[in-house]
């Protein structure tokens, strides 16, 4: 008898997950438990920590393509895509190793269609017409993540967190829930490592999720977020520590319907991944602003957070704005080529900045989040660079130095470390 479709199961496991040959094993003795237990597997691997850095030096090492010959990013694609094939395979072997019947398939064998922006391709459909019925009939399918198959025929891949993303669109191709394996056992109300009194959530829904990943924490990627929530894809982060068959803690990311407490606020955020670029003396009327951004916007750089405020000169202002700090030095070369259309007198660049961001479905209908964040830094000194907001968070920009504290201060105002603890090992 053929199972049932909820019966299938995705799998992913991330780079410290697949890190050696003796975790490959851990990691397909958690994939033999699922089979054992009744679940058609598909499993989603990523290369092998920090391999594809290599391949990526590799390739700057090769050099640029001669005038005339293109940029190379589709050859840069064949080269660091490689490392998630070779996991595909050794996981497949590992797996025919312990008796559960396997095979890879590649990208473009699924397939994983994508458009073609190599270096960032995005998913644009995955067929599972074969797939499906294989691990319906037992033969578990290792697919490599990271990578797929552009509309020209090309390899591609995805980009930053790209094996989340190819998981979760493989989740939702098989109607299945998407298990994420990495090294810690669930999302947190923060950093542990920043907040030692930090409690694993049981369950945050998918807004929550999308603002924690968009804000800094490095658990799921923003994009595989996206994929499961406009497809409805249960996603539980496990830790692939765990022993098989063992009661697991992680935490299920699910609609806000089958949340069974709501919180105020879920959870503390910060990246340090972040400068401020600030343009003094502009043109204080209207039109300037949109000179500025449309010079950013060309140069394909995405802004955060905006500031703008009155100068000390007369009919003038100050705007600063921030951005991830990779993008700073192309930020200040973007305005800098278009000052004299827009106006200014000089650019100010900071990188010492860090964002702490405060997110919960709760505030939609809870007053007096702001007012709790505002007084917590005002009580530890920390000054408010900027700030911006959305329905279910509240980002300030602070002293890089004051990062931490901000944190463990706004955690503790929020009460987070009472937050509950279940385990939550059934689908819900």
């Amino acid at each position: 008898m053929m199972p049932r479709p909820h019966s299938r199961l995705v799998m992913k496991f991330g780079g410290t997950s697949v890190a050696d040959m003796t975790r490959i094993r851990r990691a397909a003795e958690l994939v033999a438990a699922e089979v054992k237990a009744g679940k058609a597997v598909a499993v989603v691997v990523s290369a092998m920590a920090g391999v594809t850095n290599q391949y990526v030096t590799w390739t700057d090492v090769a050099g640029p393509p001669a005038p005339g010959l293109g940029d190379g990013e589709d050859e840069y694609d064949v080269v660091v895509s490689s490392g998630e094939q070779v996991t595909a395979g050794l996981m497949t072997m590992v797996l025919r190793n312990l008796g559960v019947a396997s095979r890879s398939w590649l990208g473009w064998q699924v397939p994983i269609h994508t458009d073609t922006g190599h270096g960032h391709a995005r998913i644009t459909g995955v067929e599972a017409d074969t797939l499906g019925p294989a691990i319906d009939q037992g033969v578990v399918a290792v697919v490599p993540g990271f990578q797929g198959l552009g509309a020209d025929g090309r390899i591609t891949t995805l980009g930053r967190g790209g094996s989340d993303t190819t998981a979760v669109a493989l989740a939702a191709a098989l109607h299945a829930p998407c298990d994420i394996y990495t090294d810690v056992d669930g999302v947190y109300t923060t950093d542990p490592r920043v907040e030692p009194k930090a409690r694993r959530l049981a369950q945050v829904c998918y807004p929550e999720m999308l603002e924690m990943a968009a804000m800094g924490a490095k658990v799921l990627a923003a994009r595989a977020v996206e994929l499961a929530y406009a497809h409805q894809v249960p996603v539980r982060v496990l830790s692939s520590f765990s022993e098989p068959g063992q009661p697991r803690g992680g935490t299920w990311i699910l609609n806000e319907d089958q949340i069974m407490e709501h919180r105020l606020v879920s959870a503390v955020a910060h990246s340090l991944d972040e400068a401020k670029v600030t343009l003094r003396h502009l043109p204080d009327h209207p039109g300037t602003a949109a000179r500025i951004f449309d010079a950013l916007g060309a140069a394909d750089i995405n802004v955060d957070m905006i500031v703008q405020a009155r100068s000390e000169a007369q009919a003038r202002a100050d705007l600063a704005f921030s951005v991830g700090r990779r993008d700073a030095r192309k930020a200040m070369n973007a305005v800098k080529a278009a000052q004299e259309a827009i106006g200014f007198s000089e650019v100010l660049l900071d990188e010492g900045v860090a964002k702490v961001s405060v997110i919960g479905v709760g505030m939609r209908s809870h007053a007096g989040v702001a007012q709790t964040l505002f007084a917590t830094l005002a009580a530890q000194k920390i000054n408010v660079q900027a700030i911006s907001t959305s329905e279910i968070k509240i980002s300030v920009l602070v002293d890089e130095a004051q990062a931490e504290s901000a944190v463990k201060a706004l955690h503790a105002a929020y009460g987070l470390a009472e937050v509950s603890t279940q385990n939550c090992a059934a689908t819900p």
